[in-house]
């Protein structure tokens, strides 16, 4: 039935793996006669055994012996493969399709970053470019003609100070706050999409390469754990057979036991970003007291980078905190089956990860300083003053905790664990061996030697979770790539660097110092792609309110069509600040040191659009205040429909197959449908030949045909009639029917040599 030229590899070693596998599955385990199912993991789950895992290949720094574990060292896994694609094809055959689509999708998204990386450094430099030429706001902060009097930053310690003071701040913020940044974050929004949509057409190409088109995902067995702590039990009516059950009604009190928990753990990561303003208010107000004229200048810089540090540190800790608080509430609700555990956990890891990471940026992008009132009538919470953003804007702030928190998180924290934690890990494992063995003659250890089994026993078991961290660290940085690009455009080149360096480190950590993990089945990446999707979609509106509310494009736009005398930004530093008197200061917001700057002060300046104190409506929104407010929400609206429109288009525009796959598999077909058609031919022809040799050799003789020639029993007419029936038979056949031909895709593509397995019983 198939053309086995060399048995010994007629299996691919995944295959071989997962055979073994399933008949250790099926030996009886227990007491009970009929107690089959996953009893290995009961087994290691009671103490039973140590570990279970499958055998590497060998050594892979072996000089003597080629296998499958060295070539992967040596064309996949060592750094100096950096610029090589990886061989997913392999990959998949040594690990299994679960690991391999984490490695063939890892290294897409890695190919899809390079166009991104390259225009976010291009918008850089055109930041860096136009800042002395292009940058009139900036020359005007910088000007001492300009020398304008803002108003204290906090109540009675802080004085008046110059707003030449934010010259270098207002210079920074031109490297991302232009218009170049307008049209990157479309681009990323874009660029989003289309990574999805090709990614789509790349896992339906490895769907059909490694034979994946028709998978199914496997009943599950319930876990051990779930096994152990039910007691209630139900008949599945698929295996017939009764298993643990957990009624609903007692499931309840879990979930909402397990809500409570996740909220308070979202609470005490919004809970350190509040603590975290708190240091950022009290030290900028210590810093700006300062008697030395540096740091007192550069107080806004050095709070937001401490700050963004503590932030990062904070971030690290609670990241650890939270994968066991996950595990543990995941094991509370007592899922069936390790999908459900899985997908349960996912749900509780990426939330609290998702508020852990962002929400110190979603504070700064969105609510700094947008509702701390006006002096003279300033908003408190809990008895302080809430944060002021520079005059020139707070994307500056946003851009630092940016690129501190996916810098230190990514390219620092992750890759050093990557690094040391397997090594350290196996080094502990040989020191025990070590001294094991110590007590041993040189002649007993020499007899002793080591087995494969207990060489691998000695390396780091991948854990229950086996590629969630991995995924979940990906996930991650795309937010940072596509939430917060219009902010940070060079996010896709750190995130760039970080994956090149990423898989080469998975690839030394899978190869070298983990055991080799048991071989799972996998058609795509799962929940994951859904998330991504969510993020993706996320991110258009996040960025369009970045733009809108957060940088400056806005207002110098409505400036330069509505309100400038000659079209240019000339003169939009006095309209972005408002004026108030100083003697409409309250006690508690009059400074004590009022002459600090060396002059009375009669009126300061203050970062809004309000009414002058000579007004009718003195300190009240002004009408520019509404235009630009309309002018922002407009731009959203834009934004958010153009975008989505595009990436609208862009799905409908790029097919999930490609043609030459779609051919390929029509091509298949042809050849499953001609196979099935020629094998009824014969079959049939035979059974013909068999019927008329039979009517012969059973018919009495006729005095007639003793003197006639002898006459086939079946008129060819018959036949050719039950062959055009046989033709519209088979063209019905579904293509998911004929699966089954041949070698497989990865031994010679379009090679039938047998029949489906609908047919094997008429064989």
């Amino acid at each position: 039935m198939f053309d086995i030229k060399e048995p010994a590899s007629f299996f691919r070693p995944h295959v071989r793996s997962r055979i073994a596998y399933s008949i250790l599955l099926r030996n009886k385990f227990g007491h009970g006669a009929t107690e089959f199912g996953d009893r290995i993991a009961k087994a290691l789950a009671l103490g039973m055994y140590d570990g279970a895992y499958p055998l590497h290949d060998g050594d892979y720094d072996d000089k003597a012996i080629d296998n499958d574990r060295k070539v992967l060292y040596h064309h996949w896994a060592r750094f100096s493969c950096f610029l090589r694609y990886q061989p997913v094809d392999l990959i998949r055959d040594y690990f299994g399709s679960k690991i391999g689509f984490y490695f063939a999708w890892l290294g897409f998204y890695t190919w899809m970053l390079f166009p991104a990386a390259i225009l976010g450094l291009v918008v850089f430099i055109y930041g860096i470019v136009t800042m002395w030429w292009e940058n009139q706001v900036s020359d005007e902060i910088c000007n001492d003609y300009f020398n304008l009097t803002m108003c204290p930053l906090c109540d009675k310690f802080c004085g008046y100070w110059s707003l030449g003071e934010s010259c270098q701040s207002a210079m920074a913020s031109h490297l991302f706050d232009n218009p170049a940044t307008v049209f990157f974050a479309i681009f990323m929004s874009l660029w989003s999409t289309m990574f999805l949509e090709l990614w789509k057409r790349r896992r339906h190409a490895l769907q059909y390469l490694w034979d994946l088109q028709t998978f199914r995902q496997e009943e599950e067995r319930p876990r051990p754990q779930f096994e152990a702590q039910v007691r209630h039990t139900k008949r599945n009516w698929i295996t017939q057979e009764d298993e643990p059950w957990l009624p609903f009604i007692y499931r309840i009190p879990r979930y909402m036991l397990s809500a409570v928990l996740v909220l308070f753990a979202i609470a005490l990561a919004v809970g350190a970003v509040f603590g975290v303003i708190m240091y950022r208010v009290s030290v900028q107000a210590s810093l700006a007291l300062n008697r030395n004229e540096l740091i007192a200048t550069n107080a806004n810089l050095v709070t937001t980078a401490t700050a963004a540090t503590i932030n990062l540190t904070i971030i690290l800790l609670l990241n650890m905190i939270y994968s066991h608080i996950a595990e543990y509430l995941t094991e509370l609700e007592q899922p069936r089956t390790e999908t459900e555990f899985d997908d349960s956990f996912t749900f509780k890891m990426f939330l609290l990860q998702f508020v852990n990471y962002y929400s110190a940026i979603f504070y700064i992008a969105f609510f700094k300083g947008r509702l701390i009132g006006r002096p003279g009538k300033y908003v408190y919470t809990l008895g302080y003053r809430q944060e002021e953003c520079s005059p020139s804007g707070c994307l500056v702030e946003l851009c630092m905790q940016l690129g501190i928190t996916m810098a230190g998180s990514q390219l620092v924290a992750n890759n050093l664990r990557e690094i040391f934690l397997p090594k350290i890990l196996v080094w502990l494992n040989f020191r025990w061996l070590i001294q094991a063995m110590a007590g041993k003659s040189e002649e007993e250890r020499k007899k002793t030697g080591l087995s494969r089994w207990e060489l691998d026993y000695l390396h780091v078991d991948i854990g229950p979770r086996g590629l969630f961290f991995e995924y979940l660290e990906m996930v991650i940085q795309f937010g940072f790539v596509s939430l917060f690009v219009a902010a940070f455009p060079l996010a896709p080149l750190l995130a760039l660097i970080n994956n090149i360096l990423e898989i080469r480190l998975d690839a030394q950590k899978f190869v070298c110092s983990l055991r080799r993990p048991m071989v799972g089945r996998a058609a795509d990446i799962g929940v994951w792609y859904y998330i991504l999707e969510a993020i993706s979609t996320i991110s258009v509106c996040t960025n369009a309110f970045v733009i809108a509310f957060t940088s400056e494009f806005i207002p110098r736009l409505v400036y330069t069509r509505v309100y400038s005398p000659d079209g240019s930004l000339n003169g939009y530093l006095n309209f972005s600040l408002s004026y108030f008197e100083v003697e409409d200061f309250s006690e508690k917001n009059t400074p004590r040191n009022p002459l600090h700057l060396g002059h009375n002060v009669t009126f300061c300046r203050y970062r809004d659009l309000r009414e002058p104190p000579w007004a009718e409506d003195p300190y009240e929104y002004s009408n520019a205040f509404w235009h630009v407010l309309a002018a922002r929400l407009a731009f959203v609206v834009v934004f958010q429909n153009i975008t989505f429109l595009l990436t609208r288009f862009l799905d409908l525009l790029i097919p999930d197959t490609s043609y030459d796959l779609q051919d390929a598999i029509k091509m298949e077909e042809q050849l499953v449908s001609r196979a099935i058609l020629d094998f009824e031919l014969q079959r049939t022809k035979q059974r013909q030949r068999h019927n008329r040799f039979r009517r012969q050799q059973t018919a009495p003789p006729d005095e007639d045909e003793e003197h006639s020639p002898t006459t086939p029993a079946t008129p060819d007419h018959h036949v050719d009639s039950w062959e055009a029936n046989l033709h519209k038979r088979v063209s019905g056949i579904s293509p998911s029917r004929s699966q089954g031909f041949g070698q497989g895709r990865g031994q010679g593509r379009g090679q039938v040599s047998g029949a489906s397995s609908d047919y094997e019983s008429t064989v």
